[in-house]
This record gives structure tokens, sequence and C-alpha cells, in this order.
């Protein structure tokens, strides 16, 4: 693949890089830059790549400008104990057009992760997740989407592809390989209840702040079954995350935020992970540089504890459970590995949904199951398989 339209990093950050001690993630991570060059890749776990583009930015315009703070920041933290199998590919600058922009990023996406490497989008406008989104269509599967976002960003059918109307498009263009959206954060009176019934009826998944804040074992789950992960920095609270001209005084804390990293880390399932949003002119003494290294840091250290315990392997690593409620019979699965859950419905091997069969739950859904409540996941689930 052609990788011109990545700027190298500029080599005063190299040179800033090179300055840290032997064990910090400047040193450690592969860095594309006019001296070193373009980093091989095909060996690598996580690829970070910048995106300089807020043309279709609503309220923030400048973000996706001067990433290098993030990198900055990122390249003196110390790697935890496990291997730094990453590469910094540099920055996609601004196209001709919007839809260059879009082009270069999908195009390079797609490469990646057919070739199992994770992209971690640093940018940009948060518009930017629907090329993440179509980078999947090559792949020729139905995906699942995770957005931590105070918004929904469905706009109306008739805007243009913006930062706030994103979602429609993804839900609405062809191809339409969306199988489940959930959205983490949701903050209700930022979102008419035109909005929320919608997304109810489609049977996606959607959670308030204050039920996330007040139990973050939610989301892990959530994450466990997404391919797709898209962070608006607009859902971390003003005090943590200043850089943002739509931060807002109500938010997760930051290390709400580098939680629910990390849970997009660990996920077997997530293939790519972005952070929207960023806009230097606003950061006070770097203070959401410093978050968003940290979040990148906790998915790192996240994806290289991977259990990979995802239950299609031998049936001697997993406990099923057979649950009979009214006229179902509900399969749970333990592994043994990881103590985690999954549900499953029965599909036919040819039923082009089989990814999708086994959902990944709580030890509660279980309990619930027993108490002869049939868990809501299982239901929505259900309801878009057949």
């Amino acid at each position: 693949m052609n990788f011109k339209f990545l700027n190298p990093v500029d080599e005063t950050l190299l040179a800033h890089a090179k300055m840290q001690p032997n064990q910090t993630l400047g040193q450690l991570i592969e860095i594309h830059t006019i001296q070193n060059g373009f980093p091989e890749i095909l060996n690598k776990k996580i690829a970070i790549i910048g995106v300089d583009e807020d043309r279709a930015s609503i309220g923030n315009y400048g973000t996706g400008s001067n990433l290098d703070e993030i990198r900055k920041e990122l390249y003196k933290l110390y790697s935890g104990n496990w291997p730094v199998n990453v590469a910094d590919l540099g920055t996609i600058k601004q196209g001709n057009t919007i839809e260059d922009t879009y082009f270069a990023l999908s195009s390079l996406l797609s490469y990646l992760i057919k070739n199992k490497i994770i992209p971690v989008i640093i940018g940009g406008s948060q518009d930017l997740t629907y090329a993440n989104y179509r980078a999947y269509d090559t792949l020729e599967q139905t995906v699942n989407m995770v957005a931590v976002d105070n918004k929904f960003d469905l706009g109306s059918i008739e805007d243009e592809l913006t930062s706030q109307s994103y979602l429609s498009k993804i839900v609405m263009n062809q191809p339409n390989n969306l199988f489940n959206y959930s959205n983490i954060g949701y903050q209700t009176y930022f979102n008419s209840q035109d909005e929320i019934d919608l997304l109810d009826r489609l049977f996606f998944d959607t959670y308030r702040l204050g039920e996330v804040s007040n139990s973050i074992q939610l989301v892990e789950p959530l994450m466990r079954d997404a391919d797709i992960v898209s962070v608006d920095l607009s859902s971390i609270r003003y005090a943590d995350a200043p850089a943002n001209n739509n931060a807002t005084p109500n938010g997760f804390t930051g290390t709400e935020i580098c939680t629910i990293s990390r849970y997009a880390g660990i996920s077997d399932k997530v293939s790519s992970f972005g952070i929207y949003e960023y806009n230097p002119k606003f950061d006070i003494k770097s203070q959401t540089a410093q978050l968003i290294s940290q979040m990148i840091w906790y998915f790192i250290e996240g994806v290289n504890y991977r259990a990979k315990d995802y239950p299609f392997g031998s049936k001697d690593n997993y406990q099923k459970y057979i649950v009979p409620i009214e006229d179902q019979v509900l399969n749970f699965h333990k592994s043994n590995k990881s103590g985690r859950w999954w549900m499953e419905i029965n599909l036919n091997d040819n039923n082009k949904f089989k990814r999708h069969a086994l959902i990944p739950c709580t030890y509660q859904d279980y309990i619930s199951a027993t108490n002869q409540e049939i868990p809501d996941r299982w239901i929505k689930t259900l309801k878009k398989l057949v």
C-alpha cells in the first residue's frame, strides 16, 4: 500500500522522544520520521494515526491540529510490564476535499485491520468515525460500534455528513454493515426524546452518564462485543478535558475514561479505536493532551492483556449453564480463563449473523435468567436476528 499521504512526525518531536528515559514509550515506539523512514508495520500489534481534519466539525474548528502535543505527552509515559509492539505512522493531513481525507483514512484503516493491526486514531472531528466504519466494507462482515459520547450525533437525514450527524449516515447509507450501535454516557438533556425513542426502536443499546458512572463495569460486555470504538472528548467533563470547544460541566472523569479505554483494549473483538475532537488552542497546560495520552496507554495495556477467550474454542475451557425460561432455553457460557460470561442465541451455521450469536453478558444476567427474567440485551439481539 502507498503511505505517501501520511506526514512523518516532526524531527524535533523525535529528538524529544529520544531524550526520554529508556523505558518510556518515546524510546520504544517505532516512529515514522524523515530520518527513520516508514516503520515496518506488518509485525506490529497497534498503529497510531493522527488525522488533521476539521471541515465537518460543528462548533470546534481547529480540532485535529497540532497533534504532536498528544504525542509529546505519550512519549513521556513509561511502558507497563508488557511488550510495546506499537508504531506511530504520522498524520494524515487535510486532502483537497474532505472526501479525500475520508478515502485516505478508510483505505489505511482497511489495510491495517485486514493485517490484524489495531489502529488508534487521534483527530480530528468525530465525523471521521464514518470513514472508520466504511473501512470495514471490504471485510464483508457486519460490525458493532460503541460511541462514548454525550450526544447520539444523529442529526437529520437531510443534513450533510458532520461531526453531529455521522450516525444517521452510518445507519442509512449503503452498504449497511452496522449490526449494533451502543452509546455510553449520553446526557438526556442533549438528546431529544424522538432520538432516544428511535434508537430504542432500532434495538440499539444506550446508557446514560449516571448509569455508567454508578456502575462502570456495565461497559465491559459492551466493549467485548464491539469492533469500532469512537470516543468524543465531549463525553468527558470540561474540568478534566478542556481542549474541546463543545466541552460541558458534566461528563466522565479522567479516571472513568481511562477505565473505559482499558475495557476497549481488553476486548478480543475491538479492531479500531478513535479519540476525536481534540482542539489544542483550548488546552490548558496540555491537560487534555496528557489525558488522551493516558487513554492510549490504558488501551495499549488492555490489548496486551487480552484473554482470547471468545467461546469458540475447546469446550473444556468453558462451563455451560442451561436455563429454561417459559418456552425458551437460554445457554450461558463462562470462561474458565477469565470468568467472563456469554449468552447464546441458537442460529444455523448458514446464518450471516452467526458471529453475533454469542452475546457478552455479566454474571448478573445469568442470575436474572435463573429468576425467570430474560436479559434485555438477549431480547434486543434476537429481534435484530429474526
